[in-house]
């Protein structure tokens, strides 16, 4: 699947950060269009309640990537939100947690923003850990994870972003 911007971004209207965060602001859009997809909003809401605790697997210290974008908004908005990643040890400030297992608590929500065969294998941490919402971010998930939860009794939302949905 390809995206073009309508007009070029050349940068001369936006410094490059900004062109690539609103590229990626579109295709987040573009993943939650009605009628595209059917999404449980009463399950979007009870993964969105504000006293719910996040953990965003595959954050990025990259400010162009989408794990920071999605930790930024989630803090942003005032949630109590832990980064994962193995290979970074701090973003934004605060420590990074290199799995799921070091957390100081268990999250009340994951959200996975990796190539599907990590999700894969994060769901599964998950499970071992009691953990039973996950959000999958548009691209993150793989049948075979969505699978895995639903036989597993564990909520998951997927095919959506959190970012847009949390400001609907």
């Amino acid at each position: 699947m390809s995206f073009y911007f309508t007009e070029p971004c050349d940068g001369s209207q936006y410094s490059g950060k900004k062109c690539y965060l609103r590229l990626s602001i579109i295709l987040c859009l573009f993943e939650t269009q009605p009628n595209v997809r059917k999404v449980n909003t009463n399950l979007v809401n009870e993964f969105l309640r504000k006293e719910n605790v996040f953990a965003v697997v595959g954050v990025s210290e990259n400010l162009i990537k989408y794990g920071h974008q999605v930790y930024k908004d989630l803090k942003e908005a005032g949630y109590v939100v832990y980064p994962v990643n193995p290979n970074i040890n701090e973003v934004l400030g605060d420590r990074c947690y290199h799995s799921l297992s070091e957390l100081p608590e268990n999250p009340d929500v994951v959200d996975t923003v990796v190539p599907p065969e990590v999700t894969e294998k994060v769901v599964e941490e998950c499970k071992a850990l009691g953990i039973e919402r996950v959000w999958m971010q548009p691209g993150s998930e793989s049948r075979k994870a969505i699978e895995f939860c639903s036989r597993n009794d564990m909520k998951v939302v997927h095919d959506v972003c959190v970012m847009v949905k949390r400001r609907e």
